[in-house]
């Protein structure tokens, strides 16, 4: 249930479960049973309840594994994808997962969790909504005896602490809220439409030694991104539900249908299982008003996620780009990515020929270690020297940074405004057949499937079909690389003209007769 519901609410066994509301459902494996109906219990016993859908949110979200050899109790099912939710607004998310928050800390004593947004205003916004929770009669026992009644409410200090030592932290990604945390049980990711994979990998080793018996929770929670926003973690966590590649996530998205009208009302109960009962048709016309653009509309209200495609590239015109025995001239750059699950990389090598093209190609290994990376990296540097290395900075690739600068090689890191450009450099360099390669597969294949879709006014390689977009993403940074860092191949310059050549040239020059 949510805090705005109305006197004609349904019965409970006539709402929609999260099975029949839900466009996209994705369920971890292995779940045998659930932490739910202990958190739902401790809710219910302070007046919070829960409509079907949640409850299915909740199930699922905290399911876990059967206990491993030795352990007394199992692991959180998604604790390692992580508990993933595209939902439109006004369909009572920040309830569904806050009040989750509540009953964790209700029913582990020294729980700790974290509940990040990218705006400072946002996240004030969502620390008010789940004071309204705490602040009821049921649950103030259950707060800290302090003079503040357990809610801390200064900027950079807004946090929840109960009496049992569990405290509920609030704070904004963009003034560094999380960064250096360790010990968190649980971390919110609100707004991960506005989540970079740098800012990711600051925050998620805080997880990595949650105290909680169940292990450590991440929660992505989130509209389809603008054009404009660096939704690359948001983007790929769906990715990877969707393609099947993660056995350990759980994924559930709200959406009306792509092929309808924007204002399709009857599209309503679909994209939003809390109308009307939770929100009214009001609210769904005063939000309408106040979001006039049909595509913001789309994603903010419907959920919508842009459609993506393969065939980005013509397939044919990367055929009669083969070249099987360049002839490299200058030196080369090297290009690194990491597929967004970690378990795959690839390196790929760019050079200038003296065709006047840039050729491609991937390494031929495979890498199991970060440290294997490095190794195969430092080793190309050492043949290669000079050689441009080069990672998009919201790559899981990123990671690599430090190892290899202990190991002396300094990459050069792109920023997303870079990274658009690289992706429409070397689209253009395809198109204008200034591009080869050897006709590796894992490459062609990458090429074949990638799709396109809008960033910062430009575009970035998006998942179109079933190939991994690792190695095109690798291939777009060693060509940057080669283009923006790499030395150019010196040219030879002609020979010093002869006194016979010298005495045919007139020492006199008249504008009104040149040929131009």
């Amino acid at each position: 249930m949510s805090p705005s519901a109305t006197s004609s609410t349904p019965p409970r066994s006539s709402l929609p479960k999260l099975s029949e509301v839900a466009r996209e459902l994705v369920i971890p494996e292995g779940i045998v049973t659930s932490v739910f109906p202990r958190v739902q219990a401790r809710l219910l016993s302070v007046g919070i309840e829960f409509d079907p859908w949640q409850q299915g949110f909740g199930m699922v979200s905290l399911g876990l594994l059967a206990p491993a050899p030795g352990d007394e109790v199992g692991k959180y099912a998604s604790s390692v994808g992580g508990n993933v939710a595209s939902i439109p607004r006004q369909v009572g998310k920040t309830f569904t997962v806050g009040a989750i928050h509540v009953g964790l800390c209700l029913e582990f004593p020294g729980f700790r969790c974290a509940w990040t947004s990218h705006h400072n205003r946002t996240t004030t916004n969502t620390f008010r909504s789940i004071q309204g929770l705490v602040r009821r009669r049921a649950i103030q026992p259950f707060l800290a005896p302090d003079r503040s009644n357990g809610i801390r409410t200064a900027n950079g200090e807004q946090e929840i602490q109960f009496a049992n030592g569990s405290v509920f932290m609030f704070g904004a990604r963009s003034e560094g809220f999380g960064r250096g945390m360790d010990k968190i049980d649980s971390e919110v990711f609100d707004e991960a439409q506005i989540l970079g994979l740098k800012a990711l990998e600051d925050m998620v080793p805080a997880i990595n030694q949650a105290q909680n018996p169940h292990g450590g929770l991440l929660w992505f929670t989130g509209t389809p991104p603008r054009p404009v926003d660096d939704g690359e973690a948001f983007t790929a966590k769906r990715d990877q539900a969707l393609s099947g590649r993660s056995k350990k996530i759980f994924y559930v998205e709200f959406s009306a249908d792509p092929d309808s009208k924007p204002d399709d009302v009857t599209q309503y109960p679909i994209m939003n299982p809390s109308f009307p009962h939770r929100t009214p048709m009001e609210s769904m016309e005063r939000m309408r008003e106040n979001i006039p653009n049909d595509d913001s509309w789309n994603r903010e209200a419907r959920g919508i996620w842009p459609k993506t495609k393969g065939g980005a590239i013509d397939a044919a015109k990367w055929g009669t780009l083969i070249d099987g025995a360049p002839e490299f001239v200058g030196t080369p750059a090297i290009g690194i990515d990491r597929s967004p699950d970690g378990l795959r990389w690839v390196i790929c090598a760019a050079w200038r020929t003296a065709a006047g093209r840039v050729h491609l190609e991937t390494s031929p290994y495979s890498f199991k270690s970060s440290l294997a990376v490095v190794e195969k990296i430092t080793e190309l540097v050492t043949a290669w020297d000079p050689c441009a290395i080069v990672i998009d900075g919201r790559s899981p690739a990123a990671s690599l940074q430090e190892k290899l600068i202990a190991a002396h090689v300094e990459p050069e890191i792109m920023s997303t405004g870079e990274w658009v450009r690289a992706c429409g450099a070397l689209y253009d360099d395809i198109n204008d057949s200034h591009a080869s390669h050897s006709g590796q597969k894992r490459l062609t294949d990458s090429v074949g499937d990638a799709g396109k879709r809008d960033l910062m006014g430009g575009f970035a390689w998006d998942l179109g079909g079933k190939a991994p977009i690792t190695p095109i993403n690798a291939a777009t940074a060693a060509h940057y690389g080669l283009m923006r860092f790499a030395a150019p191949p010196k040219v030879t310059p002609p020979p010093p003209l002869v006194d016979a050549e010298l005495e045919a040239i007139s020492d006199e020059f008249d504008p009104l007769t040149a040929p131009f």
